[in-house]
């Protein structure tokens, strides 16, 4: 297994390992070792099928909940990120954002498999929240260290949310979204998170899913929300992921943002996805 790290403020590509056989425990060590120092992890060139990936993301914790997302019909714990060619709803996921931050434990990674890739277009960015934590500069540092956010689904996933089907401009939506009232339920976590395992501190802010700050009023939170986001995702923190088709990625939720990017109309467009919960 070879391990090389990306020029880009995080992210390696591992290669020299099949990701269809069993994994020895040397080797699920190595790889866990490389996601928590790169946070993104890329596996071209692998040919996987629905157990594949469902195995290889046990070898990391347990399958996340996905509250909001219909699973494909040949796994319960996978979901498909699609598009089809001609579709003409807003883009999905195109927010920075680290996945499903209102759960009470949100999940710690996530796996992305690539099988419909377009010719081009469809990077996914990842921003690296340990680099934008060092690099505070200190009038916003003051700002946001001691700040707890409340976290809700509601601005995606509620009945008049963004991708609600009794909107217009879903009509024709590939994805298998749910849409709930359970998405206005809220949880709270410090704006300044330790890692679960390294203990290194990260910026865990995330478009769209942040009402406000309990700390704050509505409006003052927006402001700060918008400089903030401003600053996240600045580039001296991105990493541009380009997609091959039979490509693994795996990030670090607890570690980085990450946004989808359009510019592949005309084609479509399939990946399938897990998340990664913490072992129990």
């Amino acid at each position: 297994m070879h391990i090389r790290a990306i020029e880009a403020p995080c992210g390696a590509e591992i290669s020299n390992v099949d990701l269809s056989q069993e994994l020895s425990t040397e080797q699920v060590g190595e790889i866990r070792q490389a996601w928590l120092k790169y946070h993104v992890l890329v596996f071209p060139e692998q040919n996987l099928s629905v157990d594949d990936l469902a195995r290889f993301t046990l070898y990391f914790g347990n399958f996340g909940e996905d509250p909001f997302f219909n699973s494909i019909e040949e796994h319960s714990n996978i979901a498909a990120i699609r598009r089809d060619a001609d579709e003409k709803t807003s883009l999905f996921a195109e927010n920075w954002h680290t996945d499903w931050s209102f759960q009470p434990k949100p999940p710690i990674g996530t796996c992305l498999y690539g099988i419909k890739i377009p010719p081009n277009g469809g990077d996914t960015l990842f921003a690296n929240q340990h680099k934008a934590y060092d690099d505070l500069p200190a009038d916003l540092k003051s700002k946001i260290e001691n700040l707890t956010a409340i976290h809700s689904a509601a601005s995606g996933y509620s009945p008049d949310g963004l991708y609600s089907d009794q909107k217009e401009h879903n009509v024709g939506r590939s994805m298998d979204i749910v849409v709930s009232d359970e998405a206005r339920r809220t949880h709270t976590h410090p704006l300044i998170r330790p890692h679960t395992e390294t203990g290194r501190p990260a910026i865990y802010s995330t478009a769209g899913y942040i009402e406000r700050f309990e700390e704050l009023s509505e409006k003052e939170s927006k402001a700060l929300l918008k400089e903030l986001y401003r600053y996240q995702s600045s580039n001296q923190f991105v990493y541009r992921h380009q997609w091959q088709p039979n490509m693994l990625v795996m990030w670090d939720n607890r570690s980085v943002l990450h946004k989808a990017t359009s510019g592949y109309e005309g084609h479509n467009r399939l990946l399938h996805r897990t998340t990664i919960a913490e072992f129990e």
